[in-house]
């Protein structure tokens, strides 16, 4: 809860009470100056015209000047807080607006938006900011609540598996045979494999990693020995030194060469891996066969939960791209997915060099 906070002057009072006491000093110090002119370069005595009538002396002339320089200064002090007034209200009138989506926002509303025209000044690129901000919070809050139901679902599954299984083997002990066990114990294995890699996810996104030489060639040499002899894996070894951590980099290229594997399901399949150097770092390309990527589900792959094909069939968490773009995004480098023609896929990773 905010500490409660002495009311003051509102902002239109206080420019209205600066622009009228500027203008009353201002006005000031020009009469003032006037008046010391007079009474530098005039005579103290009284003088005579041509026909010797007496002029007004210096004390006449200044004593005669002070009431017309009070009411000047009062006429100055009324049009400096009336003209301040209406200016600073004009000059303040856009931060209505801002003000009112601050509020909506503050209540929980996201999707306003404040859409201030006029020139390009100071208040018109904040508005812009603060509606650029409640579209990446809007973004975010809905990416979460999209990650939030799909991990709900993704975890309610299993459990519902099991929980039938459990009850057919419950209604007739006898057929609890080892097909029974073997099921409960894969919808298990499916269940754990999705916390952990939710775990992961949640490590990965706070950003935290220690950075040291790490050589692309030897991680890639160990997952490609785990990829199954039934697909043929086209790499030649070769040596790359990044600067990243070796334990996340290592995920990163296992998840790649998983997921290469996972949707490989075309008979006679294969794997290409290649790994370059470039003028700003390493590249790290893995080319696969497979069923054809659809381009309107390419940009989501690298969204949580998202997999080609049906769900009930489709191995894996779902998180393996996911994952791959967060480890991506704590080492600064770049990650490109590209359907083949012919089938399959073509995922460039792009490090930075040491």
């Amino acid at each position: 809860m905010t500490a409660q906070r002495r009311r003051g002057l509102s902002v239109r009072m206080r420019l209205t009470l600066s622009y009228a006491g500027f203008l009353v000093v201002a006005g000031g110090v020009l009469l003032g100056g006037l008046l010391l002119l007079v009474g530098h370069y005039l005579p103290a005595g009284s003088l005579q015209t041509i026909d010797g009538s007496p002029s007004p002396s210096r004390r006449d002339i200044v004593e005669a000047a002070i009431p017309w320089f009070t009411r000047g200064m009062v006429l100055l002090l009324l049009v400096g807080l009336v003209g301040g007034w209406v200016l600073a209200g004009r000059m303040l009138r856009p931060l209505a607006p801002i003000d009112a989506a601050v509020r909506r926002a503050a209540e929980g509303s996201l999707s306003h938006r404040i859409g201030l025209s006029g020139p390009d000044d100071e208040l018109r690129r904040l508005a812009d900011g603060f509606d650029e901000m409640l579209a990446r919070l809007e973004a975010t809050f809905e990416e979460q609540r999209r990650f939030t139901a799909n991990a709900s679902h993704e975890l309610r599954t299993p459990l519902a598996v099991t929980k039938a299984v459990l009850e057919v083997a419950r209604a007739d002990p006898e057929g609890a045979d080892r097909e029974t066990l073997e099921r409960l114990h894969l919808t298990n294995e499916r269940a754990v494999a999705t916390l952990e890699a939710l775990l992961q996810l949640a490590r990965i996104e706070r950003g935290t990693r220690t950075a040291s030489p790490c050589d692309l060639g030897e991680l890639v040499d160990d997952a490609v020995r785990e990829v199954p002899t039934a697909i043929d894996v086209v790499w030649e070894p070769t040596t790359a030194v990044v600067s990243g951590d070796p334990v996340l980099l290592g995920r990163l290229v296992a998840n790649v060469v998983g997921n290469a594997v996972v949707h490989n399901v075309a008979e006679g399949g294969w794997i290409r891996v290649e790994l370059t150097r470039e003028h700003t770092g390493v590249r790290l390309a893995i080319e696969n066969s497979g069923p054809q990527v659809p381009a309107a589900v390419l940009d989501t792959l690298t969204e949580p939960f998202v997999r080609l094909g049906s769900r009930m069939h489709a191995s894996g968490s779902g998180l393996g791209l996911a994952i791959v773009a967060s480890i991506c995004d704590v080492h600064g480098a770049d990650l490109n997915l590209r359907p083949r023609e012919a089938g399959g896929l073509v995922v460039t990773v792009d490090l930075p060099g040491r």
